[in-house]
């Protein structure tokens, strides 16, 4: 008993000290211009990696430590915006409508069954929200254009967007951009989740919005709708084909998942968390992400090639070619890169610069 009261102690001193040195770390925040969280979880990754602490758990430290500083009262004072989400009772779109109403706007949802009302739900309505999916987007953003007035602001979030800023930009006259919110529709809030930006037209129309984003410490990213799609081909294509094969994998092995994260590596235990949140997905949306544009199939064809390529060294035993493969990869990363695509000041009310041009590699082999 005298052990676990000293134990005890020693913990709640142990918190103590926690806890006040995050009150320290909101303070600095507070003080001064933040870095973004990437930055944050950047900076001190070796340490993690040192410490045995997951960077997912890291990373929900430094969230923690943001949300006190989104002002409650930044939207006490919003003009309330007629919105319309088609597609709204969608995850993604249910995801928007309530965090949209939660600030005061209002917003309204026009699914398949309520065209016969599109003029009343369109014609009077400041911005219009597509989030439909993938193979669907193109075609209604043709249909709801026919209902939009000359100002009305039209933008979609689904993951492609060359083509639905095209036929957007080609079949309304008004305010037009392409967003991608790079999360899914189980988070609570914005914060600290990324939104790719990519101006269509009359971008000033679209300030609020962004506004608002920011607001509630999501972090904007602006990129071309070309330069969006391309990067997308290796941020989400492969890597659900990554995820997807191990999952299919697993499940062909009749693997126990429960019991190999009895003896697992915290990187196992996270990997296993993802490919588990994958597959609790809509299979549509999943299957969508990998097969929504040509580029995404050939680069998956390429992966897949790799891999087999891979395998057959493992299977010859090639020692040597495996470790000049790994060698020839570790150079790779060693290499200095310059961050892809530059973040938006997250706290200045700046108009998006229609002149900005991101540093992104515009020829990624694949």
């Amino acid at each position: 008993m005298p052990l676990k009261s000293s134990y005890s102690d020693q913990l709640k001193k142990t918190d103590q000290s926690l806890i006040a040195l995050l009150s320290d770390r909101i303070s600095l925040l507070a003080a001064s211009e933040s870095p973004s969280l990437n930055e944050q979880l950047a900076g001190v990754a070796p340490l993690l990696a040192e410490a045995g602490i997951s960077e997912s758990v890291w990373a929900g430290v430094l969230k923690s430590c943001h949300a006190p500083l989104i002002p409650k009262s930044a939207t006490n004072h919003l003009s309330a915006r007629q919105i319309t989400i088609i597609g709204g009772h969608g995850r993604m779109g249910r995801l928007f409508k309530e965090q949209l109403q939660q600030v005061g706007h209002n917003v309204s949802i026009l699914e398949p069954e309520d065209w016969e009302y599109a003029d009343q739900l369109l014609s009077q309505t400041e911005l219009v929200l597509v989030s439909v999916p993938i193979e669907s987007t193109v075609d209604v953003i043709k249909r709801a254009a026919k209902y939009l007035a000359p100002n009305t602001a039209l933008c979609d979030i689904t993951s492609v967007k060359t083509q639905p800023t095209q036929a957007m930009l080609e079949h309304h006259s008004g305010p037009v951009m392409g967003l991608h919110p790079m999360f899914g529709p189980n988070i609570k809030s914005f914060l600290g989740q990324k939104v790719v930006v990519c101006p269509g037209r009359n971008d000033n129309s679209f300030q609020w919005l962004l506004d608002f984003l920011k607001s509630q410490g999501g972090e904007l990213i602006v990129c071309t709708p070309e330069e969006h799609d391309q990067m997308m081909v290796i941020i989400q294509a492969t890597q659900h084909f990554c995820r997807f094969s191990l999952g299919v994998f697993l499940a062909q092995t009749r693997v126990d998942i429960e019991e190999s994260l009895t003896m697992s590596t915290p990187n196992y235990r996270q990997e296993i968390d993802i490919i588990k949140r994958l597959f609790s997905q809509n299979p549509h949306l999943c299957v969508d992400i990998m097969l929504a544009t040509e580029e995404r199939c050939d680069a998956i064809r390429s992966l897949a090639n790799t891999y087999s390529r891979l395998a057959k060294l493992v299977l010859r035993k090639d020692r040597n070619a495996l470790i000049q493969e790994f060698e020839n990869t570790q150079s790779f990363f060693e290499e200095k890169n310059n961050t892809l695509l530059q973040p938006l000041n997250t706290t200045a009310k700046t108009s998006i610069q229609r002149d900005f041009k991101p540093q992104i590699h515009t020829n990624i082999s694949i």
